[in-house]
């Protein structure tokens, strides 16, 4: 969609951001602040989210724009810590924990409202989590949920097996090397010492029936089912005169007890899944709203919402204006009236406006290179906090030429990525799927298990720490083996041979992306004589075009963590269908994570997960690049807006603080 159409408000903000821009980013050595500094005389704040949001249906779109927007407008089960993410009670006000860490039920507040004034029940959340796997719904983030048992099964279309009029089970067709207790030795841990048994819930018809033996699920497609056969035989007899039962929303592991108690069941151990309850599939969706719209449903005048705000009005590639919601549960504690999110992409204009005074804040990432320098000394302003985030380049596995590892590996090691990190000026290498930030526990079992691999390779300590960097004569000898010779003449390399003109470097169009994408084609074409083309796309179009691997060549992925856990990072290239982008699949994988995720040890659990990491970077399935920092400023009468590590904010807490006396100063210090 070409954006010539811009309203009045829009012409507006860039008829300020022009004015701003011919001043330059000049300003005084004496002022305190960095431009205009007076707070709306309305109880609003004025936000700069970045590019328009793909959809405000919450199970749809996987990006961190449309998160921090659904942040405000939906709330679930429970909420993000606005400092460091931790879960915390939402509409669900307590909730009790198995102690295999499996199952969990939730009990939910009795005046939690929808905005049109319809109670919020447990039935609803069983409606939103059948709709969000529901395979019609094309979620981009349903494989997020499936550890909740049988979601994986209904998602992909799955049927259970029924011979002889009884269901199959998966345990006796497993093959040896799947074989798994979900009775872990190691069941003492300091999360469940402090579990509290369901036992006191009563038991249902449903219960018995999901905590049941698992049933043997197969692909409905017959296709795959005949390939099934193939790696598992023990299957071709139990197929034979079989009955197809297709797995259905009301087999999943969800279960609205009464109206405000609410149980999941999961299909082994997952020590992280109540963090991972706030990301935004897990909160509900008005079946009351979509029944009656259907895909028509988010429009302003027809949307329904659960959380701190509602939409008052949308003008796309413009404005997004959500107003306080006085149905919301804890209405009497939000502070702003409203929240304008401004849809904007170019780092200089949003830059100008913030100068001018048009906006009070914006997101992470937005403060160009160029401009870090000179930000720096706004103390009160600026902040530039750890972030869980990453950033690399995705390879289509599926088509030449990166189905082959050492053209992989060739690209991964001809870039110098701590150049890149000291170019981008608030980044840092990155040479693993996760980030050092994400847990230093979890770092500290990386470490171990890294020497250990390295004393089973006879590898010296520096062979083994440089393995992964910057190599550029070993990149061109790995691309002359996969066929690719590399010709030096002059100084300046040469790769006839390669099909530069078959690929391209796509990202989404934004300034940073850009930026980062012409250093990295220089790298390649200094240190394989390879240019490979740029191609640029719009965040909407790029984004589902990524996921389905529907690209030649490279893409760029940009990924927040969901949750504070090493497996948000490990699990985007799990299974068939993952938020990858490469294609990666190998089944080794999935089990080492599996298995990682069954074990309750905390420490041995890390280990586990740091063998699947090792295993996976083996083969290179895209390209590290760097973890992110905060990098954005907010004005210093906005209060109760913290850079956590995943810039998504509760909106609920945010304010605008009229006395000078009680801004915010030195930013340094606003986590204490």
């Amino acid at each position: 969609m070409k954006r010539h159409c811009f309203n009045n408000v829009r012409l507006g903000l860039a008829i300020i951001a022009l004015s701003v821009f011919a001043v330059g980013c000049r300003t005084s050595a004496n002022s305190r602040y960095f431009g205009e500094t007076v707070p709306p005389t309305r109880n609003i704040l004025r936000y700069v989210t970045g590019p328009e949001p793909e959809s405000l249906d919450p199970q749809i779109p996987d990006g961190q724009p449309e998160a921090r927007i659904f942040l405000a407008l939906y709330e679930g089960l429970v909420e993000y810590d606005p400092k460091d993410l931790h879960p915390v009670p939402a509409i669900a006000e307590s909730w009790e924990i198995s102690r295999k860490i499996d199952e969990f039920v939730f009990h939910l507040r009795k005046d939690a409202k929808w905005s049109d004034g319809k109670p919020i029940t447990a039935s609803d959340f069983v409606y939103s989590f059948r709709r969000g796997f529901a395979p019609e719904t094309v979620s981009r983030t349903a494989e997020l949920g499936y550890f909740i048992k049988y979601a994986k099964a209904f998602n992909a279309k799955s049927v259970f097996v029924k011979k002889n009029n009884q269901f199959l089970l998966a345990k006796d067709f497993a093959p040896a090397t799947e074989a798994k207790t979900n009775e872990p030795e190691n069941n003492k841990s300091p999360e469940n010492e402090q579990a509290v048994s369901s036992s006191a819930i009563a038991e249902t018809e449903f219960h018995q029936f999901i905590k049941s033996p698992d049933r043997l699920v197969v692909s409905g497609d017959e296709k795959e089912r005949a390939k099934a056969v193939e790696v598992n035989p023990a299957l071709k007899t139990a197929l034979e005169d079989s009955e197809f039962v297709p797995v259905k929303g009301e087999d999943i592991g969800v279960e609205a007890i009464d109206d405000y108690t609410l149980r999941i069941t999961l299909r082994q151990s997952a020590p992280f899944f109540l963090g991972l309850l706030a990301h935004q599939f897990f909160r509900p969706v008005p079946q009351q709203a979509i029944e009656k719209y259907g895909k028509a449903w988010t429009r302003p005048e027809n949307i329904v919402t659960s959380g701190a705000f509602k939409v008052k009005e949308h003008k796309p590639y413009d404005v997004l204006k959500v107003e306080k919601n006085p149905n919301y549960w804890d209405a009497q504690n939000v502070k702003l009236d409203e929240i304008d999110f401004y849809s904007v992409e170019e780092q200089t204009t949003i830059l100008n406006l913030y100068k001018a005074g048009s906006i009070d804040a914006f997101s992470n990432h937005m403060i160009p290179a160029s401009w870090v320098d000179e930000m720096r000394p706004f103390k009160d302003e600026y902040l530039n906090f750890p972030e869980i985030f990453t950033q690399y380049y995705s390879m289509n596995m599926k088509k030449p030429p990166f189905d082959n590892l050492k053209v992989r590996q060739a690209f991964n090691l001809s870039i110098d990525k701590v150049a890149l990190a000291e170019f981008r000026k608030t980044q840092k290498p990155l040479y693993d799927l996760s980030p050092p930030s994400i847990s230093s526990e979890y770092e500290k079992a990386r470490s171990a298990v890294s020497e250990e691999l390295r004393l089973k390779s006879n590898t010296s300590p520096e062979e083994w720490a440089n393995r992964n960097h910057f190599n550029p004569e070993r990149a061109r000898q790995l691309l002359a083996e996969a066929g690719f010779a590399v010709q030096q003449n002059n100084n300046a390399y040469t790769c006839p041979s390669f099909p530069a003109d078959k690929i391209a470097l796509s990202y989404n169009t934004f300034e940073s992306n850009r930026l980062v994408a012409e250093f990295v084609q220089a790298q390649w074409k200094q240190n394989l004589g390879v240019i490979v083309p740029l191609k640029n796309m719009e965040f909407k179009t790029f984004l589902p075009m990524k996921n389905a691997v529907d690209y030649d060549g490279l893409a760029l992925t940009l990924w927040s963590a969901d949750y504070l856990d090493p497996y948000t990072f490990l699990g985007l290239q799990y299974g068939i269908s993952n938020n990858g982008g490469s294609g990666y699949y190998d089944p080794k994988y999935d089990r080492m994570l599996d298995e990682a995720n069954s074990e309750l040890n905390p420490q041995t659990r890390y280990e586990k997960l740091a063998r699947a990491e090792a295993y996976a970077m083996n083969q290179q399935p895209f390209i590290p690049l760097t973890v992110g920092s905060t990098n954005w400023m907010k004005k210093p009468y906005v209060k109760g807006l913290y850079p956590n590590p995943g810039t998504l904010h509760s909106w609920k807490y945010v304010y605008i603080e009229r006395d000078p006396s009680k801004w915010d100063s030195n930013v340094e210090n606003i986590m204490k």
